[in-house]
């Protein structure tokens, strides 16, 4: 049980918070035309936001991601956003295309 506390943390900390808000979030948005200006906004500032981020992550790698030269991080989210388009916007497709670049280039260039 000792071993556990760490998991329960987690859940404790990390995704009860994070749970409460998705929670009411799709609560309060029930009724909502998809098309209304306000939804289409909220989407595109999500989409903004979440693409800064994976910007920072692949410019400024942290930790061991850091050691992937950035020519492989650079073509692994290309290849992952082609798949993506190619497989008809599937996300699994294109996570899957880009890690498993990223993962060879690792492999073939990180001594």
């Amino acid at each position: 049980m000792s071993q556990l506390w760490p998991y329960l943390l987690l859940i404790l900390v990390g995704f009860l918070p994070n749970e409460v808000w998705r929670w009411l979030g799709v609560i309060a948005s029930r009724g909502l035309d998809e098309d209304s200006e306000v939804v289409v906004w909220v989407r595109a500032v999500a989409t903004a936001i979440l693409a800064g981020v994976i910007a920072r992550l692949i410019i400024f790698a942290p930790g061991a991601l850091a050691s992937v030269p950035l020519g492989v991080r650079l073509l692994a989210i290309t290849v992952g956003f082609l798949a993506f388009v190619l497989a008809r916007r599937s996300a699994f497709v294109g996570v899957a295309a880009g890690e498993a670049v990223l993962v060879l280039g690792a492999l073939l260039l990180v001594p």
